[in-house]
């Protein structure tokens, strides 16, 4: 005797099943099914015939679930119930009344642009879950959603061929001075900056990496005194007249009371964008979160504040 293998059990033939059994007969529940009576009645005979057993009696006044037929409808029952569910599940993620959106992201946009785009997007689509996940830089995002693991990038432009993107804001890098002395003039010197010792975060951080090349393409000499991989550290340090630094200005902020605040001698800013995989199908909710990111304008006038 053959193995049964379960595989071959179709949906079609638990749906007449469970119709010939609430019905009593194979014309009403193939009228149910908007099937023909033969169909309903090969669906019933290639069950038996996988199971191995009588699910049915057939007689004149219709047909009578045997004892086995019994115990099986409950189960198929179940099948059927399970398999609304997903179809339930599917339906909330491809609309607006359910689903997820899955965010990358690297510290500064977390703090201080998501929590109020996601505040605007929960009032519109409460039923809608977002999740956010950090990463140290716009790397670690790009690889999240290379990897499936993100709907939603925020990443540095231009990005890789990959995405498609579009501009949120620029964000300006500032230099940040400790609050004494007070320089006179509104503008500073790359001689002033070079009388600082520098806080600097790490030479692998990708932020650096623009920063430096900037520097370096001006001539100025990079000598950092501290390597400090934490936006919140360093600005502490100046604060404690440690030194200068030079952070992008989300990442700088919330400035405390008293730091000096300048641009650079020749100005530099980072382009920040939002990202999605190109040639994906994404769902309803994604293009939604979207649509919400698309109307956060302001956060280009604070930036360039």
């Amino acid at each position: 005797m053959s193995e049964i293998n379960p595989y071959k059990l179709k949906i079609s033939q638990m749906r007449a099943l469970v119709a010939v059994a609430d019905y009593g007969n194979f014309s009403e529940a193939a009228l149910q099914l908007d099937l023909s009576q033969s169909a309903v009645s090969h669906a019933i005979a290639s069950l038996e015939d996988e199971l191995g057993v009588l699910l049915l009696i057939r007689g004149r006044q219709g047909a009578q679930l045997t004892p086995v037929g019994e115990r099986v409808i409950t189960q198929a029952r179940q099948v059927l119930c399970l398999l609304e569910e997903i179809v339930k599940e599917a339906n909330l993620e491809k609309g607006l009344n359910g689903g997820s959106v899955r965010i990358a992201t690297f510290r500064s946009v977390a703090t201080h642009i998501l929590p109020v785009v996601i505040a605007r997007f929960r009032h519109s689509f409460p039923q809608i879950a977002v999740t956010i996940i950090e990463h140290l830089d716009h790397a670690g995002v790009e690889q999240a959603m290379h990897d499936g693991r993100a709907d939603i990038g925020f990443t540095l432009l231009p990005a890789s061929e990959e995405f498609e993107t579009w501009e949120l804001l620029k964000d300006e890098y500032v230099v940040l001075l400790p609050p004494t002395p007070r320089l006179r003039k509104t503008q500073v010197t790359w001689e002033q900056l070079e009388s600082y010792p520098l806080i600097l975060p790490s030479p692998t951080d990708a932020f650096y990496i623009q920063l430096h090349n900037h520097l370096h393409t001006w001539g100025f000499p990079l000598r950092v005194t501290y390597e400090v991989n934490e936006d919140s550290t360093i600005v502490s340090m100046v604060v404690q007249g440690l030194g200068a630094a030079i952070l992008p200005r989300l990442a700088a902020e919330p400035l405390p009371a008293g730091v000096q605040v300048y641009s650079l001698p020749v100005p530099l800013e980072r382009v920040i964008g939002v990202a999605i995989l190109s040639n994906v199908l994404h769902t309803p909710a994604v293009f939604a979160f979207l649509d919400a990111l698309r109307n956060v304008g302001q956060f280009s006038e604070k930036a360039a504040v």
